[in-house]
């Protein structure tokens, strides 16, 4: 079983759990980018987003889409590829005007989709192999457009990321339930920099967020990074 499909297990079983439990987390009153309430910037890292057309990538059950809609004007779309986060979402705010939910892959549903004017990924991105991913989402914006990722750089158990682009197993607790394993690349800040430099982004802002509580070694990176404008064609004259 390869990383992404071990994630994709995780995240189904996950979904399939919460469903059961009928929970849905509520629509935030701001974007948070960490795990930890008031704990770092909120949606204007996106910039104005009133009328733009923004993906949030991984969407989960949804409530994160819904308050950009609702808040800040964005027409939504949230891809999730697990079929059970998808359903949690769309029983949730399957009807609220201006997001539309979409199960795929995010890099195939890319392949067909008219370029976005943002992109945002809430700890999700992580868990796709950034070789497949970044070009998928360079094709998938417009010039200049912002993707803003925040992703996990210190764990639960104090391990740092890794200076190799390279998957390593990383767990999903959940109370009540055996924890999940996945597969995750948890990577340094500098070599995600090198990443999206070489598929064609400009990274603007790397900052770190300690968990609230000093005891815990938790910390999360926040990614800002911009689509570089298309290179114009070169023409030669014989």
């Amino acid at each position: 079983m390869t990383a992404e499909d071990t994630n994709s297990r995780a995240w189904q079983i996950y979904g399939r759990r919460q469903l059961a439990r009928a929970y849905t987390p509520p629509v935030p009153d701001r974007l948070g980018w960490t795990p930890w309430e008031g704990v770092g910037p909120g949606a204007e890292k996106l910039g104005d987003v009133t009328g733009r057309r923004v993906l949030d990538i991984g969407c989960g059950a949804g409530h994160h889409a819904v308050h950009l809609a609702q808040a800040l004007g964005a027409r939504v779309t949230g891809i999730e590829l697990s079929p059970t986060q998808h359903e949690r979402a769309v029983s949730a705010h399957g009807d609220v005007p201006d997001v539309v939910f979409v199960q795929a892959d995010v890099t195939e549903y890319l392949t067909g989709a008219d370029p976005f004017d943002a992109a945002y990924a809430i700890g999700s991105l992580a868990f796709i192999d950034p070789h497949r991913s970044l070009p998928a989402l360079r094709d998938g914006l417009r010039p200049g457009a912002p993707l803003i990722l925040s992703l996990l750089h210190t764990d639960l158990h104090g391990l740092g990321p890794s200076t190799q682009v390279a998957p390593r197993e990383q767990t999903i607790l959940l109370r009540d339930d055996p924890p999940l394993p996945t597969q995750m690349w948890v990577l340094a800040p500098r070599l995600w920099e090198d990443l999206l430099t070489e598929h064609g982004f400009r990274v603007e802002a790397v900052d770190l967020f300690p968990h609230p509580d000093e005891s815990a070694s938790v910390i999360q990176q926040l990614i800002r990074a911009r689509r570089l404008p298309d290179r114009p064609a070169r023409f030669t004259s014989r």
